[in-house]
């Protein structure tokens, strides 16, 4: 009998392999929370695709371009206003945050759906306006939940983290095109179906795997990161392929289907990746539990590491272990609104709001973001304008996408290696980013055979670029405490430079030049049911401004780059490092602690 109680001692050998302990591991572990992200960014990208069915609204409701302008400026304001998902993620736990996102994403989109298809009376602007901010305003809710838990988890790898994240996002709008014709076929009306219910489903399948953890080393982090990276921009080559092919050939449903399989089968494949490193980290515990005993010593000479973090979940959470006095002390947000601390650590939510940092962003944004979101809101009607068949014009947004996705990925990744190993600050990138979609503009208002095509390769990559480094440069020069509510306000003047450029200028000079053409064909508004026009004249000044807003941009933000650069010379990460270092010694010792326990048990 003593002989038969001997082999449980713990901890069990590392060979050994428990399915249980694993499973738990799996569902429990950063990785996997880390796939389950992804795929929620993958569904929280459907505001990328109103250019496919704003004609569809537009159409059926009988809607002026002012009107579908308004419509698309709302749909920007709740995609990009997500100053109540933060609040609520301050004071709430994430998978709450998450189910709401998932309420307003059917909610929204599904009363679009029964407007579009006349199985409700036709709706008033103002109540389409509502129904497509909220359909639009739970994208937030899935960021808020899933990017910025993630972040938190892997602080000294946010760079490349955010920019995959937001990738998938970018990629969402050509991964919903290859779903939804091969589930509907070539049916608009049923896209705004399928985006209604589908992202909904998505976060309710994972809401429970998405929380803050324990940040940890991770031996194989940026090699994980980097096959997460192949992974991925193989997905988007497949995606490219597969809208180019689809412009040329017409595909059977069963040829969409397997389009749509393909796409799926690349969209899963980090799970493998998942389950392999959670396989690594239980081998990695194991290993580390049976050594404890030899390092119990050098553990107990560091007690005041215990007793600094009696609750490790809280120091987590905020982020580092010198700001969690500090952030004590700024609990009020309305104290020491002047006195800020330095850049990097934890600021209060007003401390950011109101630094000149934060006003140079909101500028920038407001010109960069802004007239990206107009030009991407406006591809459908300017290939129309253009002479250009519907088929290429879904194939305009899916090419958006794409690109947005290589932007994303592209300044997350290479910023980092040019922070890293050169100190070239992430708001120098800004800069370019900003004077790239300046050309796409031009593009578009003077434009020649294909020039759209170049234009939304231009616009899709900077925008992806411009929204990644704006999540990751608030991170870095306000800390991480209020990342949540910082990084929501952060794109607060994104919607309100879509209003102003896409409707009070954009959609009135369109609708301006299509009555100038209706008076020289002697016909009055009222005599036709669609306010179109044909021809190049139709966004030509429009983009032309939009082409000097974005160079003003640019060059505010070089004012940034000024400020900041003595900033991004430091080592900005060591704080996360020594925190993870403590996290290290803590868990040793538990683990030692156990080990003994357990021994005395047995024995």
């Amino acid at each position: 009998m003593d002989q038969q109680s001997a082999p449980p001692q713990p901890p069990p050998p590392s060979g050994c392999f428990s399915p249980c302990r694993f499973i738990k591991q799996v569902l429990v572990g950063r990785w996997f929370m880390m796939f389950a992200s992804f795929l929620i960014m993958a569904g929280a990208g459907a505001t990328y695709l109103f250019g496919v069915y704003s004609k569809v609204i537009k159409s059926t409701l009988g809607y002026d371009q002012s009107t579908l302008n308004l419509l698309g400026s709302f749909k920007d304001l709740g995609a990009n206003v997500g100053v109540l998902s933060g609040l609520m993620a301050e004071v709430t736990p994430t998978w709450f945050v998450l189910l709401v996102g998932s309420a307003m994403n059917f909610a929204g989109y599904f009363m679009i759906w029964l407007a579009v298809t006349k199985k409700i009376s036709k709706p008033s602007v103002w109540q389409m306006c509502i129904y497509i901010c909220m359909g639009a305003n739970s994208q937030n809710f899935a960021n808020t939940g899933s990017l910025v838990t993630c972040v938190k988890n892997f602080p000294e790898s946010r760079g490349m983290l955010i920019g995959l994240m937001k990738g998938f996002i970018g990629l969402s709008g050509a991964v919903f095109t290859q779903l939804y014709l091969a589930i509907y076929g070539n049916d608009a009306e049923s896209l705004i179906l399928l985006i209604g219910w589908l992202p909904a489903v998505i976060s309710i399948l994972f809401v429970f795997n998405i929380k803050t953890m324990k940040i940890s080393r991770h031996p194989n982090e940026v090699k994980v990161f980097y096959e997460y990276l192949i992974i991925s921009v193989g997905l988007a080559l497949c995606l490219m392929g597969l809208t180019i092919a689809q412009k040329y050939v017409d595909f059977s449903h069963v040829g969409h289907i397997v389009s749509a399989t393909a796409v799926c089968f690349l969209l899963f494949l980090p799970c493998l990746i998942a389950f392999r490193e959670e396989f690594t980290t239980l081998r990695l515990k194991e290993q580390a539990a049976r050594a404890g005993r030899s390092r119990v010593v050098v553990v107990e000479e560091e007690p005041p590491l215990v007793s600094s973090k009696p609750e490790p979940e809280i120091v987590e959470v905020t982020g580092g272990l010198k700001g969690e006095d500090h952030g004590k002390k700024d609990a009020c947000c309305c104290t020491n609104i002047c006195n800020k601390p330095k850049r990097g650590e934890d600021y209060s939510i007003l401390q950011a709001l109101l630094s000149i940092d934060m006003l140079i962003l909101f500028v920038a944004t407001f010109c960069g973001l802004g007239c990206s979101l107009t030009a991407v809101d406006n591809l459908g009607q300017i290939g129309e304008s253009l002479g250009y068949p519907q088929r290429t014009i879904s194939t305009f947004v899916s090419l958006v996408s794409i690109w947005n996705y290589f932007g994303r990925v592209f300044s997350g990744f290479v910023s980092e290696k040019l922070l890293l190993k050169w100190k070239i600050p992430r708001t120098l990138m800004m800069t370019f980013a900003l004077l790239l979609p300046s050309i796409g503009d031009l593009l578009i208002a003077i434009p020649f055979p294909g020039s759209v095509y170049i234009a939304s390769l231009l616009i899709g990559f900077s925008y992806g670029v411009q929204l990644t480094l704006l999540f990751i440069i608030i991170s870095e020069l306000f800390g991480l405490k209020y990342y949540s509510t910082l990084f929501n306000c952060g794109q607060l003047a994104s919607p309100l430079g879509s209003y102003i450029l896409n409707v009070r200028i954009v959609g009135k000079l369109y609708d301006r030049e299509a009555l100038k053409q209706l008076s020289r064909r002697g016909m009055t508004r009222s005599m036709v049911r669609e306010l179109t026009c044909i021809g190049k004249d139709c966004y030509r000044r429009s983009f032309l401004i939009l082409a000097g807003v974005n160079l003003f941009g640019a060059l505010v933000s070089l004012i940034l780059v000024v400020r900041t650069r003595q900033y991004y010379k430091t080592d900005i990460y060591k704080r996360f490092r020594d925190e993870m270092e403590a996290n290290e010694k803590e868990m040793m010792m538990m683990k030692t602690i156990d080990c003994d326990s357990d021994k005395k048990q047995s024995s």
